[in-house]
């Protein structure tokens, strides 16, 4: 390491800086996952597809995520961290601009793909970066200051592209967001410093964390637990619209309001791992989710409850990642980062499960408040995971326990 980036490291301010640009670029990136909810009957309206096929725009994104991580992998250890970042970045601009420029479903589709390609990896990348650059016992803190982010789009940006995709043109708001990106990597270049990740070594050892039941468990009660809030959450303007009677204009309220529950969520669930296992903070959570979507199915009508209920589905959403996260490091020894790219690809495919099932239902010819119910099978099946994993752990801790006595 030169003497340059010396100092970079050990100025507080530089990390500050490193830590605000890579929350930009998740800003960018949750913008772009999160911002087609608000702008899904406009652009359907606009390309002539039907809803059901506007929402799958959200499963290409997120198999954009699930292809992009594992390939970005395969390089990464060839350039710098700072240039990763850069092209992942730049993917994300040019993603964001073939969709806004796509009039036909094809292209629509591959812009939603270039889109997420970049987001798993920058998550990892990030990572990386804030943990070679934080002092001892701040590289938690650090990764939550990237993290913020994405839950600040959620907050401000999402219902700000809801409000311009209803008063001007949904792509108005893609286009905000890949000109915010561009900027992004203005940041990049001037805040992150150039750093190497080479630690390659005992690749098919991290792997050896698989052949046991448990990470798999998780994995399932990721994916179905995110799968179960999409069901609903990717169709949110015409359930809240259609079912609970709201205009489209009051949409850019109702995505804020559910951006505050993402953000309190996550709150929420940090405070409460200091009490509380993450496994019982995750299939409680799970619980309060099912019983929020059976709820939305039977007052979706009434527009406080659709609303108060809504925001519990939300917050569970974001509650359920620190203490999913936990779990999967406690259970991917000597394959941590391998655990956590996987966390991340069953967090997407649930997004794409999700968006699948509750469009079918729609697509079968029910009406929108029945996205309400496979939604809340999907998140039923995410606590039962958790749970499955809580009676094998405990099994195996019998066994140990007596192996010992």
């Amino acid at each position: 390491m030169n003497n340059s980036c010396c100092k970079f490291l050990t100025n507080g301010c530089g990390m500050k800086k490193t830590v605000f640009s890579l929350a930009l670029g998740t800003f960018g990136l949750g913008m772009a996952e999160f911002g087609i909810m608000g702008v899904l009957t406009e652009l359907a309206r606009d390309t002539g597809i039907t809803i059901p096929s506007a929402g799958s725009m959200i499963s290409y994104y997120a198999f954009g995520v699930v292809i992009g991580a594992p390939i970005i992998a395969l390089f990464s250890g060839k350039f710098s961290l700072k240039t990763i970042l850069l092209f992942l970045v730049a993917l994300c601009v040019v993603g964001n601009v073939i969709f806004t420029f796509s009039t036909s479903y094809l292209w629509l589709a591959i812009g939603r793909l270039v889109s997420g390609f970049p987001h798993g990896a920058f998550f990892g990348v990030g990572a990386i970066i804030l943990s070679k650059i934080a002092p001892p016992g701040k590289v938690t803190l650090a990764v939550a200051g990237m993290i913020a982010g994405m839950t600040v789009a959620n907050l401000v940006g999402v219902p700000l592209g809801t409000w311009l995709g209803h008063e001007y043109n949904w792509r108005y708001t893609f286009f905000l967001i890949a000109a915010f990106d561009a900027l992004v990597i203005l940041s990049i270049i001037f805040w992150v410093p150039t750093l190497y990740d080479k630690s390659d070594a005992r690749l098919i050892e991290q792997f050896h964390f698989l052949k046991k039941p448990e990470p798999w468990l998780i994995f399932a009660a990721t994916m179905s637990g995110n799968a179960g809030v999409f069901a609903w959450f990717s169709f949110v303007k015409p359930f809240m619209v259609n079912v609970s009677g709201f205009s489209e204009a009051f949409m850019t309220v109702i995505m804020m309001l559910m951006g505050l529950g993402m953000v309190l969520g996550n709150m929420l669930s940090g405070k409460l791992s200091g009490r509380y296992s993450p496994l019982r903070i995750a299939a409680t959570t799970d619980l309060v989710i099912v019983l929020s979507l059976v709820a939305l199915f039977a007052f979706g009508e009434h527009k406080s409850a659709s609303l108060v209920m809504g925001f519990i589905c939300c917050a569970g959403l974001f509650a359920l990642s620190a203490p999913l996260q936990i779990l999967l490091l406690q259970n991917a020894k000597g394959g941590e980062l391998l655990g956590a790219a996987g966390g991340q690809v069953a967090f997407n495919l649930g997004s794409a499960i999700g968006a699948y099932f509750g469009g079918m239902m729609i697509t079968l010819g029910y009406s929108w408040s029945y996205v309400t119910l496979p939604a809340a099978i999907l998140s039923f099946a995410a606590m039962s995971s958790l749970l499955m994993y809580g009676y094998k752990k405990g099994k195996r801790n019998q066994a140990n326990d007596s192996a010992l006595a």
